[in-house]
């Protein structure tokens, strides 16, 4: 009997401990992670990802096929994997499908993902997405892209080097995040439309799409600063996801949050011409982060070199402290405003 009770002893002592090791460490403060956002290196992978060897990274061109192959290195360098699911970081695109709607002889493409597993709700998958295609090359000139959505490729490709650093140290987030680079924006919106439709995980259970277009300059709007980012769509289907941005932005990073363009009168519609939309479309809550349109927009000068790296990385880590929150709260943003 004795032998019994002190076996029954060693067992509820090790359960416990063992308990003790799945509860996730303290994810409410994120100060330690967001330091690791890095000027340096945003500036250095932009140089590589709106250089003039990626040709423009025209839909499904031989320029965006290497400019994705660069990407995919700087996740494997970091320690970012593919998504549970998917066989390597493309999610294949035809090309019937980029022409169904209007036939532009796209060749076929791909969306590029990466993929944290979160540690206590798995199943619930935040998107973090943007569109690492440009215009390619017209009349001879290189239209590199650099902050549409050069910005916002690398901006991703950080945040995902924050989490994972975070992970390993034992404060990864508690639901999944999906790090989504889509093909096809600039010819309608193409590559998230087609996740949208082709989800890896259930749109059911994806929680929020935070979507970055174009964060590295200025726009007229704003000529005596680059402390501020247009944020768009945050509240058209969830006030918590409004609330949180707000909160993260006053606790952490102080920007200007400027809701111009978010207001549904505004002629400009620019929350329909981003690939939040088509997460928007399906119950998603989502947001848009955009700098606004400048002189070089779809134009040639739309160069690495006119990039404020100063702003493209205060911006970046506005992205991660709300991605953080809304990884790590205890419940997914409601929905609680109509799909329209």
């Amino acid at each position: 009997m004795k032998k019994i009770v002190i076996l029954l002893l060693i067992a509820s002592a090790f359960s416990c401990k063992n308990a003790q090791s799945v509860i996730s460490k303290d994810n409410s403060d994120p100060t330690k992670y967001v330091k690791l956002i890095s000027e340096k290196d945003l500036k250095k992978m932009l140089y590589v990802v709106a250089s003039d060897e990626m040709q423009g990274r025209e839909t499904g061109s031989a320029g965006q096929k290497k400019a994705g192959l660069y990407m995919i290195e700087q996740y494997k360098k970091n320690g970012v994997s593919f998504p549970k699911g998917a066989s390597d970081y493309y999610q294949h695109i035809p090309a019937s499908y980029l022409n169904a709607k209007r036939n532009q002889n796209l060749p076929d493409s791909e969306n590029i993902w990466a993929y944290i597993e979160g540690s206590e709700k798995p199943d619930e998958v935040l998107v973090i997405s943007a569109h690492y295609d440009h215009v390619g090359i017209k009349d001879g000139e290189v239209y590199n892209g650099a902050d549409d959505d050069g910005s916002g490729t690398v901006a991703v490709i950080e945040m995902a080097k924050a989490f994972a650093k975070a992970k390993k140290q034992g404060h990864g987030p508690k639901r999944s995040i999906l790090f989504l680079h889509v093909t096809g924006e600039e010819h309608g919106l193409h590559g998230s439309r087609f996740y949208s439709e082709n989800p890896l995980f259930p749109i059911a259970n994806t929680i929020s799409d935070i979507n970055i277009d174009m964060i590295g300059r200025r726009d007229v709007e704003h000529a005596n600063t680059n402390n501020y980012v247009y944020v768009i769509g945050a509240d058209r289907l969830s006030s918590d996801l409004h609330n949180a941005v707000v909160a993260q932005n006053e606790k952490y990073i102080k920007m200007d949050l400027d809701f111009k363009f978010n207001d549904p009168a505004d002629p400009n519609h620019f929350y329909e011409r981003s690939d939040h939309y088509n997460f928007a479309k399906h119950g998603i809550p989502a947001i848009f982060f955009f700098n606004g349109v400048h002189e070089d927009y779809h134009g040639k000068g739309d160069e690495p070199q006119k990039i404020e790296y100063d702003a493209l990385t205060k911006r970046t880590k506005l992205a991660f402290v709300l991605a953080w929150d809304l990884a790590n709260r205890e419940n997914r943003p409601v929905v609680d405003k109509p799909i329209k």
